[in-house]
């Protein structure tokens, strides 16, 4: 038998001025609060075993390393009756780019900001415990059922913003232009929470929709479509039932390519929702996400309850280095490198320009001519910087490159202070400049070691995944997992993207060729899926195991960051 509780904090930081995280544009400031920020926690225990999870979904844009590393410890120093690890506890975000930023320590993540925001930091670190308290003192008995449905054609709920992108991959059905709202998974799936005797107390489910329903203009903190859904459906509770404690979660399922938008804009030149006021827009796409979620919350009890055991494993991969078996290589021998960003990554999305086309082709022919000049250099270098220099480009493939996170490069060059970018093109690159001459920019800028999750509750398994991942590369996860899991009754394997770290986008290997910005945000190279896929299905085989005959430890960490470099780089007003 399950026992569960949940509960609510707020994470709203107001610090006027301040960057809001998602499209990393200096100008997409914090000015107002349309709508608080929430963190919603669950917790699920086994009544028996008393092993437990604890399940958070946070209204910010990703979660960080160090926001669980924090979250983790706080819970073992001050709560440690509550018994959660790394292992047990699983941070997710909805993925709103209407949030503040800064909460990274890692610095790329922070340029646009510009810096690290203890306050921010503070803020979401201190709720997600807040919540997880709340969450706690709520516990008793449950019974949960797993339910799934599916959007209808005519909702106009989500569309693949990379088409082209998603028509390479050879085991789709090619779908025409105009009929992008095909080329998603419109599955929804929900965990619904009641008490035995039927009280409702909770839900969480996963639909996987960017939630950029408001544009890189906007200047209010708002928690934007997935934010709406989840006030709609808790309101919906609390007036038909009286229950005030009820807490609905929208977390993310398989969004990389996954856009609400769908309307030019001739205008703005940019893809929008259904209404040309965007917080419209948001209120139009969250209330399309609570009424199929309350369609598949109420049928949900025609299926049984859950069964089953608690379960969890957590393990690092270092994703600079990794060698991806065969089986997902197609007999290759191929490997993964340390992180770099392409032009197409900095061009942005339909739905969220970046740099503008001038300057974006300037930055592509410079991104080549470096190129031909360190192949050029390689004929006359030493053997290791040949070999450095060649397994880079062959790593990373068809991407032009303009950053390399995991070298701390901006079109090659490693001196910031001789970047041929000046400070007045754009005021990131002024932070770029200014970090690496208080000695504070060190190498990687993003992480390249990563946290990989798996959360068994009864049948259903979620996997914590650390980024964002397009619809076929999610469906590829998907059946690598259920392969594995299925041998111990797993049925449904749920992928709960923006969880624990973040690193950016992973494509199929077809997707990457194309390089549109989800390709260029693919960081460890042409064959990250492979290696997502390895590492996962390796996890996955540990749950097939006795707890004490588990295998996690890879010896892998995460970089550990001084107060004196966050400093330097903080967010000075």
């Amino acid at each position: 038998m399950f026992e569960a509780g949940s509960g609510t904090a707020d994470i709203t930081q107001f610090t006027k001025g301040i960057g809001m995280m998602g499209y990393g544009m200096h100008f997409n400031i914090v000015e107002e609060i349309e709508t608080p920020l929430s963190a919603r926690a669950f917790v699920i225990r086994d009544s028996e075993t008393k092993k437990k999870i604890v399940f958070v979904n946070a209204e910010i844009a990703f979660i960080t390393i160090a926001i669980k590393k924090e979250v983790v410890k706080r819970l073992h120093a001050n709560y440690p009756h509550f018994g959660y690890t790394d292992e047990n506890v699983i941070l997710t975000a909805q993925h709103t780019h209407s949030a503040p930023g800064g909460y990274s320590h890692y610095p790329f993540y922070n340029f646009s900001i510009p810096g690290f925001v203890p306050a921010v930091f503070e803020k979401i670190t201190g709720g997600i415990i807040e919540a997880i308290k709340h969450a706690e003192s709520d516990i008793k008995p449950a019974a949960l059922y797993l339910n799934t449905g599916a959007f209808e054609a005519d909702q106009e709920v989500a569309f693949n913003r990379s088409l082209p992108a998603y028509n390479a991959n050879p085991e789709v059905q090619k779908v025409a232009e105009g009929k992008t709202h095909l080329a998603v998974d419109r599955e929804m799936t929900l965990l619904r929470i009641d008490s035995p005797d039927g009280i409702q107390r909770a839900m969480i489910n996963w639909f996987g929709v960017h939630t950029t329903s408001i544009p890189n203009t906007n200047k209010k903190i708002c928690y934007d479509n997935k934010g709406y859904a989840a006030s709609y459906f808790e309101k919906h509770i609390r007036n038909t039932t009286g229950l005030n404690g009820f807490t609905a979660a929208f977390a993310q399922g398989v969004s990389g390519d996954v856009s609400p938008n769908f309307i030019w804009d001739s205008k703005k030149k940019v893809m929008r929702g259904k209404y040309a006021d965007p917080f419209e827009s948001a209120r139009f796409n969250g209330n399309l996400q609570y009424l199929k979620a309350l369609e598949i919350y109420e049928t949900a009890l025609k299926q049984s309850p859950l069964k089953g055991e608690i379960d969890h494993v957590l393990m690092y991969v270092d994703f600079s280095s990794v060698q991806p078996d065969k089986e997902f290589t197609n007999g290759q021998e191929v490997y993964t490198g340390p992180a770099c960003h392409g032009i197409a990554f900095f061009r942005g999305t339909a739905e969220g320009p970046g740099m503008p086309p001038a300057l974006g082709s300037v930055a592509l022919f410079l991104s080549r001519t470096v190129k031909k000049y360190e192949l050029l250099r390689a004929r006359f270098a030493s053997a290791k910087e040949r070999n450095n220099i060649h397994t880079k480009y062959r790593i990373q493939g068809k991407k032009d490159i303009m950053l390399e996170a995991g070298a701390g490069k901006i079109l090659g060059t490693s001196n910031m202070s001789r970047l041929i970018v000046p400070s007045i093109a754009d005021k990131s690159i002024a932070t770029v400049k200014k970090q690496y001459k208080n000695g504070s920019l060190r190498t990687p800028w993003i992480p390249h070691v990563l946290p990989l999750q798996l959360i068994i509750i009864g049948e259903l398994a979620i996997a914590g995944f650390p980024g964002e991942i397009t619809t076929v590369a999610g469906k590829r996860l998907k059946e690598t997992l259920l392969s594995v899991l299925g041998k111990r009754g797993i049925k449904k394997v749920v992928i709960s993207s923006y969880a624990n770290a973040y690193c950016g986008y992973v494509t199929t290997y077809e997707e990457y060729q194309c390089q549109l910005y989800e390709g260029g945000h693919t960081v460890y190279g042409e064959w990250t899926l492979a290696a997502f896929q390895t590492a996962f299905k390796k996890l996955a085989l540990q749950l097939l195991e006795k707890p004490e005959n588990r295998e996690t430890e890879t010896g892998a960490k995460p970089d550990e960051f001084t107060e004196e470099e966050l400093m330097k780089r903080s967010y000075q007003s």
